[in-house]
């Protein structure tokens, strides 16, 4: 009996041996034939703008349109120069993107030597309103690019301005407002929209900006700045002024593509 009982334990150990075998066979055979679909690559988090280095500050003028002059000089030097209204309430005009300070400095000293510009001024890194953002916070930047925005409202408006010499482009209005907040916005309002992180209309918060297709075709056309409360700011159209317009009304309704933001 006891000889039987073990014959009948070995007979169950060589099925189950069996067994294993014919499975690691199984799982052979089809590995050959597995298809493995890989997951798709995950969307790029688009980073935060990049941050304006030094740059060079001239002029004071009372009357806006020396500080045109000026920049019409110096965008004959290939400079892309602005003018803007200081918190002293004077016209001046600024440039240039330098990482090092001699650079700036010693580009600025060329152009006085020139007898481009006069008196000059170098704008540190830290003086702009983003070099604050981690002290005051988010909002404190958003409420600076409004102010900034705000203070060009009123100023002519030249249609297909590569510069703001004759006033500013809706695209250059944009990239003033946000290199004068240190950061440092493409140029076109097509390259602007490519460059942000995406806004529903419900989530905008002030210094987002907004995108519109005003040409013929769906490309974008048209940018603002959004101040808050369905409205924004931007520059119009040819011998128009900046001003603020209602998101809400029927022609921008109609044409708006969309939203961006570029702070985290």
């Amino acid at each position: 009996m006891q000889k039987k009982r073990r014959i009948r334990q070995l007979g169950r150990k060589l099925c189950f041996i069996q067994f294993l075998l014919l499975l690691l066979l199984l799982i052979g055979g089809c590995k050959s034939q597995l298809q493995v679909t890989s997951l798709p690559e995950p969307r790029p988090i688009k980073k935060e703008l990049d941050r304006m280095g030094y740059a060079i500050q001239v002029g004071a003028f009372s009357n806006v349109d020396n500080a045109i002059r000026l920049t019409e000089s110096l965008n004959k030097q290939g400079l892309n120069a602005y003018y803007f209204l200081h918190e002293s309430g004077l016209y001046k005009v600024r440039f240039g993107d330098f990482s090092l300070k001699k650079d700036a400095h010693q580009q600025a000293k060329n152009l006085a030597s020139s007898k481009i510009i006069k008196e000059f001024y170098i704008v540190n890194p830290e003086s702009y309103a983003v070099a604050r953002k981690e002290s005051y916070g988010e909002q404190y930047l958003r409420e600076e690019l409004i102010a900034t925005a705000e203070s060009f409202i009123g100023l002519p408006y030249s249609w297909s301005s590569s510069s703001p010499a004759d006033g500013f482009d809706c695209s250059g209005l944009a990239m003033a407002v946000y290199q004068l907040n240190g950061l440092i916005l493409p140029r076109t309002s097509k390259e602007q929209y490519e460059a942000g992180i995406p806004v529903s209309w419900n989530q905008l918060r002030r210094g987002d900006l907004v995108f519109f297709t005003t040409s013929q075709g769906k490309d974008v056309s048209h940018v603002g700045i959004y101040a808050g409360n369905n409205t924004f700011i931007h520059a119009p159209g040819k011998d128009k002024k900046i001003r603020t317009e209602s998101l809400t009304s029927r022609y921008f309704k109609n044409r708006y593509v969309g939203a961006r933001t570029y702070i985290k």
